[in-house]
């Protein structure tokens, strides 16, 4: 297999993965948590998410992957005030994050529950989104998926989505406004929301499906 380009800076990708050999992984309701906790700690600083969704076996991201100075600055504002600027993390930086933070969820989960070996197939599936259809898409599509896998009759119900949260006027680190700029509102949210997003579109952002 081919290894994947590294993730690119200021670009916008489709990000998801599932458990080895399609096992589950997020097993308790505090696993969904700890994996959040966990993605606050690795990927915030070198991204900006605008969708996720967790399922028991697999789970999607949309993110932008921030521009290396933003990522700079990010690394300068959280060390120590006597510590040398940071210089440039490298063009591998991101990715690297995003592996530790799967091998951290990953060391927690074999911890707690006494396995071995890889929780995550290798390696995690990333799709650069290039147009504004893709955007919309791929954001009804990772929200649509509890639905479509049938963990629930209805995705709004889901809990471990932020279809929801979008909504709402809780404080959130999602990029909320940026969504609801780029869908035109509220309701244009909740109206493409409610179409269906078809296999045909998901080919574009969605290579290989995760179940």
């Amino acid at each position: 297999m081919t290894s994947p380009s590294p993730l690119l800076y200021d670009t916008y990708y489709h990000i998801y993965n599932r458990g080895n050999n399609r096992e589950n992984i997020f097993i308790q309701e505090r696993n969904y948590t700890h994996f959040m906790n966990l993605y606050a700690r690795y990927i915030e600083p070198v991204a900006e998410t605008f969708a996720y969704c967790l399922l028991r076996n697999h789970f999607h991201l949309s993110v932008r992957i921030k521009s290396e100075d933003e990522i700079v600055e990010t690394l300068n504002k959280t060390q120590k005030v006597s510590s040398e600027p940071r210089k440039p993390p490298g063009s591998d930086y991101p990715s690297q994050q995003f592996s530790n933070f799967f091998n951290a969820y990953a060391k927690a989960i074999n911890i707690a529950y006494n396995r071995t070996g890889s929780l995550f197939q290798h390696p995690f599936g990333r799709v650069p989104i290039t147009t504004d259809r893709q955007f919309w898409n791929v954001i009804a599509y990772i929200h649509q998926n509890p639905q479509k896998h049938e963990f629930v009759a209805d995705f709004r119900d889901w809990k471990w989505s932020s279809y929801g949260v979008m909504l709402s006027e809780r404080p959130t680190k999602l990029q909320r406004e940026v969504v609801m700029k780029w869908f035109g509102g509220k309701q244009e949210y909740i109206d493409l929301h409610a179409q269906w997003v078809t296999e045909a579109d998901a080919k574009w952002f969605a290579e290989a499906d995760i179940d």
